[in-house]
């Protein structure tokens, strides 16, 4: 198993806070790694919300490489962010680290956003391919205001290698996830948190329906739907098909991954809608167990559980800070001063949304329509 810490807040916070959650829940991974992704960031990227972030890991000759990919496709380095590495015992330092803000292209600088973004993901498949023969490049995420760093080993102990402590870098949204490495060998590419396109998810469990998920999504010719070292990588490329490409609203990606018998169906209002989704998004029904931690572009933060409801999951805090995590033990790290009593624990028909700005908490059951509102 994995153990889950997102944190969103109305005000920056410093990954550390996720870091000491996961901490808490040390029993559920073996710190066989950790991923971090920050969204809507503060810190030295503050100033920079509106330029592409290129994050990733790469070797001396990689960012020979990279540097002149980059330049030749017209992209200008505006700001470099690399972590105080601290060498430590049991990690073992790659040449670089980094996030590094870009302009965009003069050809692109003034297009829609559609075409800024079918850029960006072209550039990271590009760089990516590129190195992982030798590893010499490893790209996470290519969007404005979002970091990703990942890296093999215990967080806590990362969190000293990185140096995070006295690191400029903080959001308003953070995910972070504590690996066990239970189904494949340990590959950066395979540790959580994933991200495409403004999408992010992370996942506890094991998705026993895989196979047939990925081979529906490679099907559907969009290029960012390749990878798959993790079969969790899903989850968030099923929230990008769900949301992005059919542009559902978010409640139903909890239809299409879990998808109700005909005869609840007939107790939705919006029924004919569900009934087509379960249709012809079948092969996108997951097999869990799984509990699953997201985001979308604009901010919104959500857990949902399989059917089974065999993995743990906890939602709570307090206006202007809401904490999405594996166990309550992390809660109680994140944000101590809430009232427990309201702590959300999301079943089998349940969607938790946190609203931008975690100014609102609402539970999307799928019998029910809305029933817990926490402003």
């Amino acid at each position: 198993m994995c153990r889950l810490s997102a944190i969103t807040s109305n005000d920056y916070i410093s990954p550390i806070e996720n870091i000491l959650a996961l901490e808490t829940m040390k029993e559920g991974h073996d710190g066989s790694g950790m991923g971090l992704i920050l969204k809507d960031l503060g810190g030295d990227f503050q100033q920079l919300k509106q330029y592409p972030i290129l994050s990733g890991i790469c070797s001396k000759r990689g960012l020979k490489t990279l540097d002149d990919y980059m330049t030749g496709e017209g992209f200008r380095l505006i700001h470099t962010w690399s972590p105080t590495l601290k060498h430590l015992k049991g990690v073992k330092a790659r040449e670089h680290y980094f996030a590094r803000a870009y302009d965009y292209p003069p050809h692109v600088a003034d297009s829609p956003t559609e075409v800024k973004e079918e850029l960006l993901l072209r550039t990271r498949l590009a760089l990516r391919m590129m190195g992982e023969e030798d590893e010499s490049i490893i790209v996470f995420s290519f969007y404005p205001d979002v970091i990703t760093l990942k890296e093999v080993g215990d967080p806590l102990q990362l969190c000293e290698f990185f140096n995070l402590d006295t690191a400029n870098i903080k959001a308003k949204i953070v995910f972070a996830q504590g690996r066990q490495n239970t189904n494949y060998a340990i590959n950066l590419y395979a540790c959580h948190p994933f991200f495409i396109q403004g999408y992010g998810s992370m996942t506890n469990g094991e998705n026993t329906a895989f196979i047939p998920i990925r081979e529906y999504l490679k099907s559907r010719g969009f290029p960012g739907y390749i990878g798959y070292n993790s079969d969790s990588e899903v989850f968030t490329h099923i929230l990008h098909y769900v949301c992005k490409t059919l542009k559902y609203p978010l409640k139903y990606y909890k239809d299409v991954i879990t998808p109700l018998k005909a005869s609840e169906i007939e107790t939705r209002p919006d029924k004919d809608a569900v009934r087509l989704l379960k249709m012809s998004l079948r092969f996108l029904c997951i097999d869990g167990p799984n509990c699953v931690i997201g985001f979308t572009p604009e901010g919104s933060c959500f857990m949902v559980q399989d059917a089974k409801k065999l993995r743990p999951g906890v939602v709570g805090g307090v206006k202007g800070k809401v904490a999405l995590m594996s166990e309550e033990c992390g809660l109680n790290k994140s944000i101590p001063q809430r009232i427990c009593e309201t702590d959300i624990f999301p079943m089998k028909y349940d969607m938790v949304i946190v609203s931008p700005g975690a100014q609102e908490v609402k539970v999307w059951n799928q019998l029910q329509g809305w029933t817990t509102i926490m402003n």
